[in-house]
């Protein structure tokens, strides 16, 4: 049902679209409002007028209807009643002792990378290409 009443959406979008394209320009700020156009005759305004109108409407009640929809499957929720969410470790993580008196930070991560199996790199490297 969703899915029909968004095709419907972007078809009366579209139209929309087209609708107010086709109306003359009132405002004449830059000079482009004036003249006679093939559709210049007051009947075609108001119909055009008319027809902006109602697709408009429809526009709204569409985009309240999907809105709606949106919103019927969630459920309420109250943030007093539950319980507190339990932080998990990573399984293969070894955890970071902090610095002691006689290192510093770089200090403790070579040797958590020596704890791993990997070797600490002795000086910065250029980046090789492939």
């Amino acid at each position: 049902m969703q899915t029909v009443i968004i095709i419907v959406h972007l078809m009366i979008v579209a139209v929309l679209i087209g609708a107010v394209l086709l109306q003359k320009s009132e405002g004449g700020g830059l000079g482009m409002g004036g003249g006679a156009g093939f559709m210049s005759s007051r009947g075609t305004a108001n119909l055009l007028t008319r027809t902006t109108a109602i697709l408009a409407g429809l526009f709204f009640v569409t985009s309240m209807t999907l809105a709606w929809m949106a919103g019927a499957d969630r459920k309420p929720a109250s943030i007093l009643g539950t319980a507190p969410a339990t932080q998990s470790q990573p399984g293969a993580a070894t955890p970071i002792t902090p610095p002691t008196s006689g290192g510093g930070v770089l200090d403790t991560l070579k040797k958590v990378d020596e704890q791993q199996g990997q070797p600490a790199p002795s000086a910065p490297q250029a980046p090789r290409s492939q």
